[in-house]
């Protein structure tokens, strides 16, 4: 069972940073893509930045020079580094990896999501 936990959320003032953090555990044979999106109350979920496994990046408009995604291969982790953050930064963060993976005994290739993790930006 593939399973990817994020870690890192927490309460900020505005102009603040934060690192979040998510790794996958299970039977992984390897990770394409891995990303962050985020979803305000009241919001579609929108994606924030995302990578490839060769390190390619893609950010949302509103995420460019302020946040940077990075993963560690060895690890299959992937982290997200937010900078001077905004009230409207306000969201619950999710990460997400597309896998290849070993599921009783059958190889599944999948899009898999982390629970989530709370980022306040409020003074």
């Amino acid at each position: 069972q593939v399973q990817l936990v994020e870690s890192g959320g927490g309460l900020v003032q505005p102009g603040g940073s934060l690192r979040l953090s998510c790794a996958a555990s299970g039977s992984i044979f390897s990770i394409n893509a891995m990303g962050w999106y985020r979803q305000a109350p009241g919001k579609q979920r929108e994606l924030v930045a995302s990578i490839s496994s060769g390190g390619s990046t893609n950010y949302a408009d509103s995420a460019k020079d302020r946040f940077t995604i990075s993963r560690d291969n060895a690890k299959n982790a992937v982290y997200l580094q937010m900078n001077s953050l905004k009230p409207e930064d306000t969201a619950v963060y999710y990460c997400t990896a597309y896998v290849t993976a070993l599921q009783a005994m059958v190889v599944i290739r999948d899009d898999y999501w982390g629970q989530g993790t709370q980022v306040t930006v409020s003074s």
